[in-house]
């Protein structure tokens, strides 16, 4: 039984929204086709399939009836983590959710999953993204404020339901853990973060997010060793389709 990651599957079978990035990059033709046929030759049965948010671009449960159908027709049992698109996922109904999908998909956000004695700790996270000023010359030399401070609520909000999640996980026994984020840890001007931070108090193994498309994106946060701990991007455009094999 293997663990695989990966996020921004943004399929639209039952909506018509669709990014820029889907409707002029190369690596988005036939993306849904190519990632269930990488699934397929690589999964098996008992295989664990972590989707790192950004399922859908349906705006509610109704549009995303067939995107769902192209999830569960996936190998492999399929935990959802939340996204920043996910439209269909009020944060305060993900038991409704896991109720009504029950035995077919795990929607992750509050408390843990098991694997193999390792909590699977997620939530959505955040990171300022800009606006950022900048120079002629392309140096970064302010931002705007009054988003930033915006955004310093939303980590806040998001390390504290991180911090429950951990201590669950604690007192129930686990002492290892795997983070999921579908924000980056950090955004471009950041060497460290609360969620860095986080992954070293509770001395998590792995750090896995998604959320950078194309290829400027690709290394806006953190990748490889950092602190002692694996860092991996695992967009879908970013993997070329190809589920990431965590453990």
């Amino acid at each position: 039984m293997s663990l695989y990651a990966i996020g921004d599957l943004h399929l639209h079978f039952g909506s018509q929204l669709k990014a820029k990035m889907q409707l002029s990059d190369p690596a988005w033709v036939g993306h849904e086709e190519r990632f269930m046929d990488n699934c397929r030759r690589l999964l098996e049965e008992d295989d664990v399939l972590v989707l790192v948010g950004d399922h859908s671009w349906g705006r509610d449960l109704e549009e995303c009836e067939k995107d769902f159908d192209y999830i569960r027709s996936l190998p492999g049992r399929k935990i959802l983590t939340r996204g920043n698109h996910d439209m269909f996922w009020d944060a305060k109904k993900t038991a409704k959710l896991n109720e009504r999908f029950k035995g077919e998909l795990t929607f992750l956000q509050d408390g843990y999953e098991d694997y193999k004695g390792t909590a699977l700790i997620a939530s959505k996270g955040f990171c300022f993204e800009g606006p950022f000023y900048l120079d002629r010359k392309g140096n970064v030399v302010g931002y705007d404020e009054k988003d930033k401070a915006h955004a310093d609520k939303l980590v806040k909000r998001e390390e504290e339901r991180l911090i429950a999640n951990f201590e669950q996980a604690k007192a129930d026994g686990y002492e290892r853990f795997i983070l999921f984020l579908h924000y980056p840890p950090t955004n471009v001007l950041e060497k460290d973060s609360a969620f860095t931070r986080l992954a070293s108090r509770y001395n998590v193994s792995q750090v896995i997010y998604a959320h950078c498309h194309g290829k400027r994106r690709f290394h806006d946060s953190i990748e490889g060793k950092y602190r002692g701990r694996e860092y991996s991007l695992v967009s879908g455009d970013y993997l070329d389709w190809i589920p990431k094999k965590i453990m």
